[in-house]
């Protein structure tokens, strides 16, 4: 980090989960350092009498000084006005600001990662997501139906479990909150999970989010190159593909192969398996959207693209605990016009190719304790198309988003 950027710590958090308790740790806590806290709420921020400056009062911008020399910013305007005013205006060692109202954290991230005047000042340092330990195991790994609660920008409820992976899968630090809720087995079953989703994030235990703030603060864990590539289907993925250099992809035995799958158990992580599946056949809408229905519970994650017979859009298919939702990501670039597809192509030489479908491949990753995989490979072929449904898949009945407008809840809590 250079010496005249100022380190940023964006913190995330579902509601209820301790992330304003860390707040007000962390500037009770501050020792020398001068903060800046950007929040939605001031009135959320219980700033303990002692840490306000005599006859300070909130500015006309939302700020307030702290006898600590920290600063408290209720964010009333757009992030990058505040904090650019912030940077312009005000002396501190830190930024910390707070996500929510925002689902996930990333797009907070992206403001001082791209070119702008934010990004000029600022530099992150971690981006941190507090969890309720307890409700997340009970999400994730208990056998009751989570609450539907949490809120977008546009004011709508979301599924919890939604909110809680996206935070999740980007954040470099965990603060598995509300310890004393738990059991140690039930602990150690937390950090495997978040080990699982999350492979690079460094987790503390923590009971009223209280930790060392050396251990939050200028702890230079964030990688702008690597942000978004961060989640455990994402290195499952990653690992498969690189297995798959040992083996032989195209078939030069002069099969008909129409199908193609690779599937992967690697080791366990106590008792956190994930699968890999692909298939070079599309799957049967309803068959398909019926296994999703039924996907058990021991399923915490599965991520990816998956080919939908009739569709000609990439399928982006998300579940996270109770909760499958499915976007379009663009078309199939074997489904555009042929010039398209060698203008796309010749951008793209790293592209798998198939001679007969082309990019069209489903590729999806389970994660979950315990998992079957015999049975949820077995499962997943039965929901392929036959050939005969093949043929006729544009009559087939279909819960499927056909546009990237489009977003198909096909379970909810």
């Amino acid at each position: 980090m250079h010496e005249d950027e100022i380190p940023v710590t964006v913190l995330s958090g579902s509601l209820g989960a301790g992330k304003t308790t860390l707040l007000n740790h962390l500037l009770q806590n501050a020792g020398r350092r001068d903060l800046a806290v950007l929040v939605n709420d001031m009135g959320s921020v219980n700033v303990d009498a002692d840490l306000v400056a005599e006859g300070s009062d909130l500015d006309a911008g939302g700020v307030t000084e702290l006898s600590n020399g920290c600063i408290c910013c209720e964010l009333q305007d757009d992030l990058e006005t505040a904090v650019v005013r912030l940077a312009r205006e005000r002396a501190f060692d830190h930024l910390l600001v707070e996500s929510s109202g925002i689902s996930e954290p990333e797009p907070v991230a992206r403001l001082f990662t791209t070119a702008s005047r934010v990004a000029a000042s600022y530099e992150i340092d971690a981006l941190v997501t507090v969890l309720d330990t307890r409700r997340f195991l009970d999400t994730f790994a208990g056998e009751d139906v989570p609450e539907r609660r949490g809120e977008t920008e546009a004011n709508e409820t979301r599924p919890l479990a939604d909110l809680m992976i996206e935070q999740l899968e980007v954040a470099n630090l965990v603060l598995l909150n509300k310890t004393d809720l738990c059991t140690e087995t039930e602990l150690e079953e937390a950090e495997a999970l978040v080990g699982a989703l999350q492979p690079g994030a460094e987790t503390i235990r923590t009971a009223f989010s209280a930790v060392d703030p050396d251990r939050i603060l200028g702890v230079d864990l964030f990688d702008a190159a690597r942000m978004g590539e961060l989640a455990g289907w994402q290195h499952a993925l990653a690992e498969e593909d690189a297995d798959d250099q040992h083996r032989d992809h195209d078939h030069d035995d002069g099969s008909d192969d129409t199908h193609d799958h690779d599937h992967r158990h690697p080791e366990e992580r106590y008792g956190v398996d994930s699968v890999v599946f692909r298939a070079r056949r599309p799957f049967h809408p309803e068959r398909f959207a019926a296994f999703l229905e039924a996907l058990p519970s021991s399923i915490v994650r599965s991520k990816g693209l998956a080919w939908i017979a009739g569709r000609d859009g990439k399928v982006d298919l998300s579940q996270a605990g109770p909760s499958i939702r499915a976007t379009v990501r663009g078309p199939w670039i074997a489904a555009l016009p042929e010039i398209r597809q060698e203008l796309y192509r010749s951008n793209r030489p790293d592209l798998e190719w198939h001679d007969e479908h082309g990019d069209r491949q489903t590729e999806l990753v389970f994660i979950g304790t315990g998992i079957d995989d015999e049975q949820l490979h077995a499962r997943l072929e039965d929901s392929l198309v036959t050939d005969e449904e093949w043929n006729r898949a544009d009559t087939l009945e279909n819960p499927f988003p056909t546009d990237e407008t489009d977003d198909v809840v096909l379970r909810e809590p």
